[in-house]
C-alpha cells in the first residue's frame, strides 16, 4: 500500500504498544486538537552485448470472465471513444507527451503499478521503453515473474483484447524487466546496464516501497527512507531526466489534524515539533534528524540478542515515529524519503504523489480490480464471512478513499504537467477525497451491511450467512469484551459457560486465537479509524482544471463525482470477492 495500504501486519506486537495511547509522546497527547478543525518484465531487444535480449513465446492469458461469474456479474470493461486519445494542442497535453517517452518504474509488480502501465500501453502504445525494475535472482526469474504477475493476468486483458494474436509481441516490444532492488547502490545494476537504462529514460517513477505498518524499523528504513535517496543518486546520471516521480501517502502528514495541505516537507521537519510548537518550550520538543535515525537503526540492530532483534525493532520503529508524530513505522518513514527527495533534487523536477486509502478500479480498464487485500478490506471479508460483527471506530469520522483508476490518471496528468514545464521544483498532488467527497466510517459500515444483506456470503455447508448492522466501539475494553461475547455465540456457548471457563481446551484456543486476530487489526487501524484530519486536493483540483475536455473524459480524477454506495456496494466488495477471495462463498 505503497502508498496504498495493503495489509501486511505482524501480530506479536502487544495491543498495548499500538492503541490511541500511542498518539503521545512526552506526555503530550498528539490528539488532543482533533476537535479544533473537523474536516479535513519482460522483454525486448537492447542494443547491448552485454545485456541478454530478453523474449519469449508466453502462454495467452486464458482466464475470462463470462457474462456472470458465482453470482456476481461481470463488471464491463471501460472503453474510450476513438477520437478521444487524439493528439490536441489544448490541456496538459499527456498523450502527446509519453510518445516515445521511456520511463523507469520501481516497485513494478505492485498493485498501483501494474494498473500505471497497462493505462499507459492502452491509450499511448507508441510509448518508447517501460523498464520494469523487477527483484530477482537473475534474468529469468525477472522474466518469468513479468509473465506471471503482468503479461498473463486479468488486469490486461483489454489489451489483449485489442491486440489478438500479437498481444505478447506488442507487451514485449515495450517491457524491459531489469534485475535490480532499491536496496542496493547504483540499484542493483551493473555499469553497463546503469549506462543504458540512464541514457534512455525521461521519467522515473518510483512505486517501489514497504507498507508494513509495523516493520523492522532497520527494514522500513532501507527501502522507504534510503530506497529514494539511492534511486535519486541514479536519476542525476540520467542524461535527458525529465521528471522523478515519487508515489509516496496521503498519510505522510502524520498526527496533523484538520484540513491538510498539500506542502512538501523540508529536511527534518517534525510533526511533534510543528502541532506543540506554541505551547511547550522549543528545547523539550524532539529534533528529527535522519541520519541520527538511520544510526540509532543500525546501532540499535547490533547491541540487540540475535533472538529478539526482529521484535525489538519493530518496537523501536514504532517509539521513533511517535515520538516526532507519525502514528507508525511505514508512514515516518516514508516521510522521511519525502524529505531526502526534495533535498537531493538539484536540478530535477520533482512530483510528489500522495494517494489516501488505494482501492479497486472505479472504471479503468474495468470496474472492481483489485489486488491483495487493501487496507479495509479485511474487515469487509470477515463481516461477511460473520465472524465479525463490530469494530473499533468512530462513525463520525471519515476513512479516505479513492480508486486506483483516479490515482493512476492523477499521476500521468502531473506527469506530463511538470515533465513539459521542466521548472526544478517539488510539486506535492493529494489525491484523496475527505475534504470534496467525505465517506463517513459510519455510512461506509451501512453500506457493507446492505450488500452483504442483497448477497451473502455462502458458508461450507452452502448457508447463507445472514449479517447485522456493524456494531461500532471506541474503547479497546468494550470491543475486547464484544469480540468474547460473538465468539462464545458463534461456538453456541453459553455466557454461564464462557463465565466459569468450562469450554473446552480446544473451543477456548480457538476464542483467544479470533479474538487476538480482531484486537490485533483494530489496533493496527485504529489511528486511522480515529484519524483527525483531512487531505486538501487544491493542487490536484486545479491540475484537473488544467485539463482538455479529452483528458477529462480519458484521464478523469474527479473524486467529487463518486456515488460511495454505487462504488463500495456494486463496484468494490463485488471486485474482491472475485479477485481476493476467487468467488469464495458465492452461489455457483
Amino acid at each position: 500500500m505503497a502508498a496504498s495500504f495493503p495489509i501486511s501486519i505482524s501480530s506479536d506486537l502487544s495491543r498495548k504498544k499500538l492503541t490511541r495511547s500511542s498518539n503521545k509522546f512526552n506526555g503530550w497527547d498528539l490528539t488532543r486538537k482533533k476537535s479544533a478543525v473537523y474536516c479535513q518484465s519482460g522483454g525486448n531487444e537492447i542494443t547491448s552485448p552485454s545485456v541478454e535480449i530478453l523474449g519469449a513465446a508466453l502462454s495467452p492469458n486464458a482466464k475470462k470472465n463470462q457474462g456472470e461469474v458465482n453470482g456476481v456479474k461481470e463488471l464491463v470493461p471501460y472503453t474510450a471513444s476513438p477520437t478521444a486519445l487524439m493528439e490536441r494542442d489544448d490541456g496538459i497535453g499527456i498523450v502527446k507527451f509519453l510518445k516515445g517517452k521511456g520511463l523507469l518504474i520501481t516497485g513494478a509488480t505492485g498493485f498501483l503499478a501494474k494498473v500505471l502501465i497497462e493505462k499507459i500501453l492502452r491509450t499511448v502504445p507508441n510509448v518508447g521503453k517501460i523498464f520494469l525494475l523487477i527483484k530477482a535472482k537473475n534474468k529469468k526469474a525477472a522474466m518469468e515473474r513479468l509473465k506471471s504477475e503482468i503479461i498473463d493476468t486479468v488486469l490486461f486483458k483489454s489489451l489483449h483484447q485489442t491486440h489478438g494474436e500479437s498481444y505478447q509481441a506488442f507487451m514485449l516490444s515495450k517491457l524491459v524487466s531489469v534485475v535490480g532492488n532499491v536496496c542496493e547502490s547504483n540499484l542493483g545494476f551493473d555499469n553497463n546496464l546503469a549506462d543504458i537504462i540512464a541514457s534512455r529514460i525521461d521519467v522515473i517513477v518510483n512505486s517501489a516501497a514497504n507498507t508494513t505498518f509495523d516493520e523492522r524499523y532497520d527494514v522500513a528504513l532501507d527501502i522507504n527512507t534510503k530506497g529514494p535517496c539511492r534511486i535519486m543518486r541514479f536519476a542525476k546520471n540520467c542524461k535527458k531526466l525529465k521528471l522523478f516521480l515519487q508515489v509516496s501517502t496521503a498519510y505522510v502528514n502524520g498526527q496533523r489534524q484538520g484540513k491538510i495541505m498539500e506542502k512538501a516537507f523540508s529536511i527534518g521537519n517534525s510533526i511533534a515539533r510543528e502541532i506543540f510548537m506554541s505551547e511547550v518550550p522549543k528545547k523539550s520538543l524532539p529534533e528529527l534528524d535522519i541520519e541520527a535515525e538511520m544510526k540509532l537503526a543500525l546501532g540499535s540492530k547490533e547491541s540487540f540478542k540475535a533472538n529478539e532483534i526482529a521484535q525489538k525493532m519493530k518496537e523501536l520503529g514504532l517509539e521513533r515515529a511517535r515520538k516526532h508524530g507519525w502514528q507508525d513505522t511505514y508512514v515516518f518513514t516514508k516521510a522521511m524519503g519525502e524529505m531526502l527527495i526534495d533535498d537531493m533534487r538539484g536540478e530535477i523536477p520533482v512530483v510528489i504523489i500522495r494517494p489516501s486509502v488505494i482501492e479497486s478500479t472505479l472504471k479503468e480498464p474495468f470496474p472492481g480490480w483489485i489486488e491483495g487485500n487493501r487496507m479495509m478490506d479485511p474487515v469487509v471479508t470477515y463481516y461477511g464471512k460473520g465472524q465479525l460483527t463490530g469494530f473499533l471506530l468512530d462513525p463520525n469520522r471519515v476513512l479516505d478513499v479513492v480508486p486506483v483508476d483516479m490515482v493512476v490518471n492523477a499521476t500521468l496528468a502531473a506527469m506530463a504537467k511538470h515533465a513539459i514545464n521542466g521548472k526544478s521544483e517539488t510539486n506535492i498532488y493529494q489525491i484523496a477525497s475527505s475534504v470534496v467527497n467525505p465517506l463517513l466510517l459510519g455510512k461506509l459500515t451501512e453500506l457493507f451491511y446492505e450488500h452483504f444483506k442483497s448477497v451473502p456470503y455462502v458458508d461450507s455447508n452452502g448457508k447463507a450467512v445472514n449479517v447485522r448492522p456493524m456494531k461500532h466501539f471506541n474503547s479497546m475494553d468494550d470491543f475486547s469484551s464484544h469480540l468474547w461475547k460473538d465468539a462464545s455465540q458463534r461456538l453456541r456457548l453459553s455466557t454461564i459457560a464462557v463465565s466459569k471457563r468450562k469450554m473446552s481446551r480446544k473451543l477456548e484456543s480457538f476464542c483467544h486465537k479470533a479474538v487476538k486476530q480482531a484486537k490485533n487489526l483494530a489496533s493496527i487501524y485504529e489511528p486511522y479509524t480515529f484519524y483527525g484530519g483531512r487531505f486538501d486536493n487544491s493542487n490536484t483540483q486545479k491540475l484537473l482544471e488544467s485539463m482538455s475536455e479529452d483528458e477529462r473524459r480519458n484521464f478523469g480524477f474527479d473524486v467529487s463525482s463518486i456515488d460511495w454506495k454505487e462504488y463500495i456496494s456494486n463496484v468494490h466488495i463485488p471486485g474482491l470477492r472475485m479477485h481476493v477471495m476467487k468467488g469464495r462463498g458465492l452461489r455457483s
